[in-house]
């Protein structure tokens, strides 16, 4: 035997084995258009779909569909990565799938958690043929306004004290703007309207807002409006009333039927046809200045006073009005209602009440096929022309109707009215708990973010629950539990769903976030309006929002929240916004986050992966093939420095990144300050309570380039000389 020859043999078939060690942090995959061309494809269409390793460093990737293992290729390499792709051909069925990796002789798993040893259904990777979400809508800034808290542009629509009854009380118009909600707020009205919105359309779009957001505004009651009057109309309190005829409520007086200035103001065609008009003056006046609009539909119950029901008998023989379903027994809209008792006609309390409340009566779809049909005109109606509004915001969404099965139905024919009337118009659903079977393609667009933004987000940074009703020492900081609810969550979204998913830290529902941040346990109730602003932690304030204009999704602001307005749960979160007395330098804050979110398309649209999870600290990446961005957030009251491997967001291992965005205690800085990238790596240090916003921009050949691809041009691009930006800098003493 030749022992030389032997040697070089095995020596070279041990070379040949050789794999380098695999670089989990190197793999990644998702639902993009990083990652799946085209990003939202259409039924029977062809598919291509990425997947991600280290350059050389894999034997083979699998494509792993209803149990069946497609070889990937490798179909592009950059210096960092090889790039493996696998042409699907869809059918108009739903497909799930992940990843098989395979190293030398490691195997493992790839789903939406990232590596793992075994892939779960829950985390398979999703594509719904034929399902898309309005690009307008995609990363959107989004501001939420309950209109009679918002701004007073018209008092002569005011609602008067003693105009009629509401739960027992008269009404009482709150002459004081500052003053904080009472108790037992609902019947008190402060007079926002939607002059008062038009008034303040210039503030909006200075504060970089994309789509209003309105509660109810068709005729109610109540000063939040979930417990529509009529359908077909804005309130005149909110719109105009050019006729003013009639008396307030007599103070001993227990009837609304007496009340005949507000059955005036809220029956008369010339009142509701002008408020219509000042809706579609608002919206187009919000569409020259590229701004949408969306509205909130409460189609699950409506209100004791509604026309169909007409318990408070404000349409009672009124010309051009049909009689109640409370009223007569043989009323058009009696099937619209379930009565218990069918011998009380007439003025039957009987009716089928939501969670009880005689308020609220339930609307009863399976009874009334005219109602059904009634209610998916309404959907069409105000997406269409002359009113124009861009999209639904659906309350209590899952409760409509009394079976699963009947509102799926209803929802399949809700959106065919809608997307047929206008095909760019937007579905958001109020939803707590897996929205994943309505969010298929085939009914809502996708859904309040609770279980997958807020809630997520006020644990870790707060440790409070979100109506302030409890505070847990467990979870505040617990990064493990941040990103272990925001992988299981968000799993049940596809990308079209998540990328519009409202955002929100605060709303009309919960306690302000800035009081979150104090965690004092309880309600105006139990501790009184004041303590919502004590003790509460500007800083948190700013992580918050931070997350919120880095995170996937539409972040969405609650009026006030830039304005540092405090509150606990409802009613206090209803608190008017504080004109005058505006906190500016949150202001300013929220107008340099939403610029950037605004300006860097990898905000809107990008991969997101996690890179740091301790206790305290988090940090994630939010990347396209362009921009690379790092988000860090260290909310230990410590500072601390970090050396992070960045390369595998896509950025060279050599190379500069420049700081867009810092907070912390003293306040922000906006200053362009530069952190060099060696070997892959860069050290960071993190101020107490603060976060810090990274980016490294893959050179373009020409700026025009870079603005194809990323949708916009930057300041820096634009330019502009950075020390407007270091105007931007707020220091806090």
């Amino acid at each position: 035997m030749n022992f030389e020859r032997f040697l070089r043999g095995e020596q070279y078939q041990y070379i040949n084995s050789m794999r380098p060690v695999l670089s989990k942090k190197a793999l990644f995959s998702d639902t993009t258009g990083n990652f799946i061309s085209p990003a939202e494809p259409a039924p029977y269409s062809e598919v291509t779909i990425r997947f991600r390793s280290k350059k050389n460093n894999l034997d083979r990737v699998f494509f792993v569909c209803k149990g069946q293992k497609e070889l990937m290729y490798k179909a592009e390499s950059d210096s960092l990565f090889d790039y493996y792709e696998h042409k699907h051909q869809l059918d108009n069925e739903k497909i799930s799938y992940y990843f098989e990796i395979q190293s030398g002789k490691v195997r493992c798993c790839y789903d939406a958690r990232g590596v793992v040893k075994q892939a779960e259904e829950h985390y398979y990777f999703a594509i719904i043929p034929g399902f898309s979400t309005p690009d307008w809508a995609k990363g959107a800034v989004m501001y939420q306004i309950m209109t009679d808290r918002f701004c007073n542009g018209d008092p002569s629509n005011d609602v008067q004290t003693g105009e009629y009854r509401y739960i027992s009380d008269r009404v009482k118009h709150v002459e004081d703007w500052y003053s904080y909600p009472e108790r037992m707020d609902v019947r008190n009205f402060y007079g926002g309207d939607l002059q008062g919105v038009l008034d303040k359309m210039d503030y909006l779009q200075e504060l970089g807002i994309d789509v209003i957001y309105f509660n109810p505004l068709f005729v109610s009651p109540s000063n939040h409006g979930y417990d529509i009057q009529d359908y077909d109309y804005i309130d005149p309190h909110f719109g105009k009333i050019v006729s003013d005829e009639g008396e307030l409520l007599a103070d001993w007086q227990q009837e609304n039927r007496f009340a005949t200035r507000y059955i005036d103001r809220v029956t008369n065609r010339a009142n509701l046809e002008a408020s219509n008009g000042l809706f579609i003056d608002l919206v187009r006046e919000a569409h020259r200045r590229g701004m949408r609009v969306i509205i909130d539909g409460v189609f699950n119950h409506c209100g004791s006073f509604n026309k169909w029901l007409d318990r408070e008998r404000i349409y009672e023989g009124r010309e051009g009005y049909e009689k109640g379903a409370f009223i007569d027994r043989e009323s058009p809209y009696h099937g619209y209602f379930m009565f218990h008792d069918g011998n009380h006609f007439p003025y039957n309390p009987t009716y089928d009440g939501w969670w009880g409340h005689d308020t609220l009566p339930k609307l009863n779809y399976e009874g009334s096929s005219e109602l059904y049909e009634y209610i998916m005109k309404v959907a069409a109606k105000w997406v269409s022309p002359p009113f124009h509004a861009d999209g639904w915001r659906l309350d209590v969404a899952a409760d409509l109707g009394h079976s699963p099965e009947f509102n799926h139905k209803f929802w399949r024919d809700f959106r065919r009215a809608v997307k047929s009337a206008n095909p760019d118009a937007l579905i958001l659903a109020e939803h707590y708990g897996d929205p994943s079977s309505w969010l298929q393609g085939d009914q809502w667009d996708t859904v309040m973010n609770y279980d997958a933004f807020m809630e997520p987000v006020t644990w870790f940074l707060t440790g409070m629950q979100k109506h302030s009703d409890d505070f847990r020492e467990d979870l505040l900081g617990d990064a493990e539990s941040f990103w272990g609810a925001m992988d299981y969550h968000g799993a049940c979204f596809s990308s079209p769903s998540l990328f519009v998913a409202m955002n929100e830290l605060s709303n009309h529902d919960h306690s302000r976030f800035l009081t979150r941040t104090n965690k004092k346990v309880g309600r105006l109730n139990t501790l009184g309006p004041e303590a919502a602003s004590e003790g509460v932690d500007k800083a948190v304030m700013r992580e918050a929002v931070l997350i919120q204009m880095t995170w996937p999704g539409a972040p969405t602001v609650y009026y006030g929240d830039e304005a540092g307005v405090c509150g606990f749960t409802d009613p206090d979160n209803r608190r008017t916004y504080p004109w005058g007395r505006e906190d500016q330098e949150m202001i300013a804050y929220h107008k340099a986050l939403i610029r950037m979110h605004k300006e860097n398309q990898e905000f809107k649209t990008g991969s997101i992966k996690c890179m740091v999870s301790q206790r305290n600290v988090i940090g994630y990446g939010r990347f396209n093939r362009q921009n690379h961005s790092l988000i860090l957030i260290n909310n230990a009251e410590q500072e601390m420095t970090k050396e992070l491997s960045v390369w595998e967001l896509g950025i060279p291992r050599e190379s500069e990144m420049v700081q867009l965005l810092l907070t912390c205690r003293e306040g922000f800085y906006t200053d362009p300050v530069k952190y060099q990238v060696r070997s892959g790596k860069i050290v960071v240090t993190l101020p107490p309570v603060g976060g810090i916003v990274l980016q490294y921009r893959t050179p373009a050949r020409n700026k025009a380039e870079q603005s194809g691809r990323d949708g916009i041009l930057t300041a820096r691009d634009r330019g502009e000389d950075a020390g407007r930006d270091r105007k931007n800098f707020l220091h806090f003493t």
